[in-house]
């Protein structure tokens, strides 16, 4: 897997959250465990 530069991701065990500033190949792990990239957060309406 192919990490992007911008993405977010969260330890689900120690909630640490890493943001990606050079992208690459492989799986970001923290604890010896890989970690879940953040879903992004909706933009605010405009009405």
């Amino acid at each position: 897997m192919a990490t992007q530069i911008g993405k977010r991701y969260t330890c689900e065990e120690c909630e640490a959250q890493y943001l990606v500033v050079k992208g690459g190949i492989g799986t970001p792990e923290c604890h010896g465990k890989p970690i879940v990239q953040q879903a992004p957060k909706p933009l605010p309406s405009s009405d």
